[in-house]
């Protein structure tokens, strides 16, 4: 049995975790084009862990333009066998304030014209995935298990509804999403959970509130709230990350 590997997609930030220490960087080569950032490789109180920083480090891809086939597909290459994607995203449901922390467990797609699978090209053969159930069950229960142990209060299920970006969306369309059924708006959460459901790769989100989405509050959003949410609640995800690297 191979042995596990865990790695974590998000901001650059969550390589400051207290007790990591960053030992190696390694960079790859993938037919799909040039990844996102350098792999980091960590040792958190003895088990390895690969960081990818989604947007580039400096932070400056925007979400429409990551290269999300080529982060995943460099991410088999160094042997990962989960993904654990740290997603930040608006609040569409009532519960879903600024700071929240929610684990989805479905995904609506509204995005359009991204690298979205490796099955095109000169293929022997067509291939569909099912994609049912988008991220893995028993890895989410692995994270909410770890908020539990961590006690940090977390929503165990959502909808999240991917929009494309870079712009925020309109109030017109945060209603159509929760027409929908959607419960949080981001824009990093597709193509990424498909691809890793091509590759195999069991894939799961930590999805954190930084935003009411457009038309759910009374003012207009301001990066000046959301850097605040993420200052409240990157420490909920923190503990959350810690506790299951711990558990893995």
């Amino acid at each position: 049995m191979a042995e596990k590997l865990l790695a974590v997609i998000g901001g650059t930030g969550l390589t400051e975790l207290e007790g990591l220490e960053i030992v190696e960087e390694l960079s790859f080569e993938s037919e799909w084009g040039k990844p996102s950032a350098p792999l980091l490789v960590g040792k958190y109180e003895g088990k390895k862990i690969i960081f990818l920083a989604r947007h580039g480090n400096p932070h400056r891809i925007p979400p429409h333009q990551v290269n999300y086939r080529a982060n995943i597909h460099v991410l088999r290459q160094a042997g990962v066998t989960d993904i654990l994607a740290v997603n930040a995203v608006g609040g569409i449901h009532p519960s879903m304030g600024p700071a929240h922390v929610n684990i989805p467990d479905q995904i609506i797609d509204y995005t359009y014209g991204r690298g979205d699978t490796f099955f095109e090209g000169d293929l022997l053969e067509v291939t569909h995935i099912d994609f049912t159930y988008p991220y893995d069950r028993e890895l989410r229960e692995q994270v909410i298990q770890a908020a539990r142990d961590a006690a940090v209060p977390v929503s165990t299920a959502g909808v999240y509804g991917c929009t494309q970006g870079p712009r925020l969306e309109t109030a017109a369309e945060i209603a159509r999403m929760e027409r929908d059924g959607c419960d949080v708006v981001g824009m990093t959460g597709m193509p990424e959970a498909a691809l890793a459901a091509e590759m195999k790769i069991p894939y799961a989100s930590i999805a954190l509130v930084v935003n009411w989405a457009a038309g759910k509050s009374d003012h207009i959003i301001t990066m000046d709230e959301i850097y605040e949410a993420i200052r409240v609640g990157m420490g909920s995800v923190k503990s959350i990350l810690a506790q299951f690297i711990r558990n893995y």
